[in-house]
């Protein structure tokens, strides 16, 4: 079934969760104090009924609210609660999914945690984040810093905080989510691995082994997108132009205002964008060019060189 009749506890996202339901992704730990977030199955509808809006999240008094049909009625309370109602036919698989992405992005914000979309991976005892809008090779690319023996904190949801005025990347749990396409070009058979949504052909896979388990300060921020440009294309993002790139690549950046995080949220990406280089690379719409970015990055890492426009 994957739901406990006795709560579970488990470390992820720098965070101790208890939940009723199994998560296999992630790791399971004993609790020394109370748990920083509570995962509990509770009936919705009549919360729904009242306040729910069909195809919409509903964020109001410190809660967030939306449904997805045939999965669950999700709520998340002040960064501390998650609570589903389970509908239809049991999808525990797909109410996991929400719940590690949209649930624990809210649950990020709310706790003053910056959330980005994309993918962390640790090169020479830094983060690296890679953001990007949907389909702009995020996870391919940080695949093949995969396939070459790098380690990767995060996929899909990564947090930041402050460290002394210094931002730190928090280790998520050791997932990938990786379209048919990309597996093809890394070898991996996808007949091993369940698509993450009926009739969709993106599969989530365990990196266990290229997992790193530690915080780390960033070290840059990568902003992947295509273009029609003939080859890959680098440049330095300036800094107030840096502001705005972090607000459009926050995981579920309308969440900001309307859980009144504006304020909070221009204050920690300007110091951010402040204390670590950003940049974008523009990458051609019609080749695979992971691996050809993954050696330009790594370069321009060793080298300490400046990306000019």
């Amino acid at each position: 079934m994957g739901i406990y009749p006795t709560q579970k506890s488990y470390k992820s996202f720098g965070l101790q969760l208890t939940s009723c339901i199994y998560f296999p992704e992630l790791e399971e730990v004993r609790l020394t104090t109370n748990a920083d977030v509570s995962i509990e199955i509770s009936d919705l509808t009549k919360l729904w009924q009242e306040e729910g809006n069909e195809g919409k999240f509903v964020v109001k008094q410190g809660r967030v609210l939306f449904k997805i049909e045939d999965t669950g009625i999700f709520c998340i309370e002040e960064g501390e609660r998650v609570v589903v109602s389970p509908l239809g036919k049991e999808n525990v698989d797909k109410m996991r999914l929400y719940i590690l992405g949209s649930c624990m992005g809210a649950i990020l914000l709310q706790r003053k945690i910056l959330a980005l979309h994309g993918s962390a991976i640790a090169i020479d005892g830094k983060a690296y984040a890679i953001v990007g809008d949907s389909g702009a090779g995020k996870s391919t690319l940080a695949a093949s810093f995969i396939a070459n023996g790098y380690k990767i904190l995060s996929d899909d949801v990564i947090p930041v905080s402050l460290s002394n005025q210094f931002p730190i990347v928090i280790p998520s749990y050791p997932q990938q989510k990786l379209w048919s396409k990309s597996l093809e070009k890394f070898g991996i058979d996808k007949r091993e691995f369940n698509p993450l949504f009926e009739r969709e052909d993106k599969y989530a896979i365990p990196v266990n082994k290229h997992f790193y388990n530690d915080a780390l300060p960033l070290g840059g921020i990568i902003e992947l997108s295509k273009s029609e440009c003939d080859q890959v294309e680098l440049s330095t993002i300036r800094s107030l132009q840096a502001i705005h790139t972090l607000f459009n690549h926050t995981y579920r950046n309308f969440f900001v205002p309307r859980l009144g995080l504006m304020e909070w949220h221009f204050k920690i990406t300007s110091q951010i964008s402040g204390r670590v280089p950003c940049y974008r690379i523009n990458r051609p719409t019609s080749q695979f060019t992971a691996g050809e970015i993954r050696d330009l990055i790594l370069s321009t890492i060793k080298k300490g060189e400046k990306l000019h426009a």
